[in-house]
């Protein structure tokens, strides 16, 4: 696995904030996991009336990942020991070894930690070797689980993307519900406004026109006083993350799958006729309008480049450019605004997103105090309070996103909560669920990256396609 995720949170203490008032409208079918009884599940042994202070005196122990919501959080802490009488320890590792240490701790079976920060895609694997607590029986214990706590006010498509049946190729929603959505990013296009005004130029609305624009703005922009300026910001890193924000957009608004899924067996899809086309496009528009060292850029160079004047337009998660758009953030800030993106044929915004999840160590002895607070963490009390005066952008209650104090907080920025709005009902994770989807994704940059450098498309894609059919499935 990959394990430098994004490469992306050193300079994310000046950030202030940013969210959506986003309008999702899946059905909230399978919520909780299975609807069958649990086989054995330590939420059986939780009875009687729910009680904040049923595991008063305990400790739990937490893993973090250095983050402006792990900020939040810490931030917060008193008022869950006072709520609960519970103690949290915890211990906080930047991104670029947080998932190390996370993993050797739930392989190792020592539990160190009883709950800690995830990605969605983790729950591919660190769930089939079940390292992880199917949180779906807690969530149907009206014992364990306090009314308030209002499950249905989850954004449907969040909660379901850490519910997984735990087979390869099998759609997310269903199965167990392995993890809990804590705070997510949409992938969106960001834009300098001073450039597009000088240069008379408006956001894309095709993938042609972003390609062509991206290059204009490299050809044109040095000339209107932005010296050094290139077109679009793009991650172009040998790293799963390289695909999975910008480029995994556009491929799925393209109407193209990763993986085929035929009776359980995936098979590797990147090297159909219209992937190996779409993928030719992307690396031309890279290569005419990206940055020169593209290979080596991950979330941190994109984000800072677009704040530094050195990108015209970043496609990307939209923290990375709210980061650089708040006040005095950047020599950009003030002049970025957000835009939701070329559109698909027949006018797709489908988008992939990254979601920051809570999960529970399922070898913690501590599991009726470790749902406690999850409960809290991914309450409505403490994610309004975490978006309002903290840095906790993108909500994952649909409460905290329609807060009016929340919009106010939001609406300086040109476009953000518009976007939202727009794209935000097509967003889910884009690819299919199996365990190698680090290995495989990582693989797939890598491909990118040959074709970039020149190789023939169709044949590079072939071999990762036959590369990825004797380990996934």
């Amino acid at each position: 696995m990959d394990t430098h995720v994004h490469d992306r949170r050193r300079f994310l203490a000046l950030a202030a904030g940013a969210a959506a008032a986003p309008m999702l409208t899946a059905c909230g079918a399978g919520f909780g996991g299975n609807d069958d009884k649990s086989d054995g599940s330590a939420a059986d042994d939780v009875t009687g009336s729910f009680d904040w202070k049923r595991e008063k005196g305990t400790t739990v122990k937490a893993l973090l990942n250095k983050h402006p919501y792990t900020d939040a959080l810490i931030a917060d802490l008193k008022s869950f020991t006072e709520k609960t009488g519970i103690k949290v320890e915890y211990d906080v590792f930047p991104e670029d070894n947080y998932f190390d240490k996370l993993t050797v701790d739930l392989s190792s079976g020592r539990a160190s930690y009883d709950v800690f920060m995830l990605g969605a895609y983790m729950v591919w694997q660190y769930g089939p070797p079940n390292w992880l607590e199917d949180l779906g029986p807690w969530m149907r214990n009206s014992s364990a689980t306090g009314a308030e706590w209002d499950q249905a006010d989850f954004f449907p498509n969040l909660l379901q993307a850490d519910q997984w049946s735990l087979k390869a190729g099998a759609p997310l929603g269903q199965g167990g519900q392995y993890a809990l959505p804590w705070g997510w990013e949409t992938n969106v296009v960001a834009y300098n406004t001073e450039v597009f005004r000088k240069l008379g130029v408006k956001p894309a609305d095709t993938f042609d026109e972003l390609a062509e624009l991206a290059g204009t703005i490299k050809r044109k922009a040095p000339g209107a006083g932005f010296d050094g300026m290139y077109g679009i910001a793009v991650r172009g890193s040998r790293s799963w993350a390289t695909i999975h924000p910008g480029f995994m957009t556009m491929y799925a608004r393209n109407g193209l799958k990763d993986f085929t899924v035929d009776g359980g067996k995936l098979t590797p899809a990147m090297n159909s006729p219209e992937a190996v086309a779409f993928t030719e496009d992307w690396a031309r528009m890279v290569k005419r309008g990206g940055p020169p060292s593209w290979t080596s850029y991950t979330w941190y160079q994109c984000s800072s480049d677009l704040g530094a004047k050195k990108a015209g337009m970043l496609f990307d998660a939209d923290t990375a450019a709210y980061f650089q758009a708040v006040k005095g953030a950047s020599p950009a800030s003030g002049k970025i605004a957000f835009h939701p993106g070329p559109k698909g044929p027949g006018g797709s915004l489908a988008t992939n997103m990254w979601i920051w999840s809570l999960g529970m160590n399922a070898k913690s002895k501590k599991k009726s105090a470790s749902w406690l607070f999850l409960q809290w963490a991914t309450g409505k009390e403490h994610l309004r309070k975490s978006a309002i005066t903290h840095n906790h952008i993108d909500p994952v209650r649909k409460s905290v996103a329609d807060d009016a104090a929340y919009k106010d907080k939001m609406r300086h920025l040109p476009g953000f909560l518009e976007t939202f709005e727009t794209v935000v009902d097509q967003t889910k994770i884009q690819f299919t669920p199996q365990a190698q989807f680090f290995d495989a994704t990582t693989s797939w940059a890598s491909a990118l990256q040959e074709i970039y450098g020149g190789k023939g498309a169709k044949s590079v894609l072939d071999g990762l396609a036959d590369d990825l059919a004797g380990k996934v499935g």
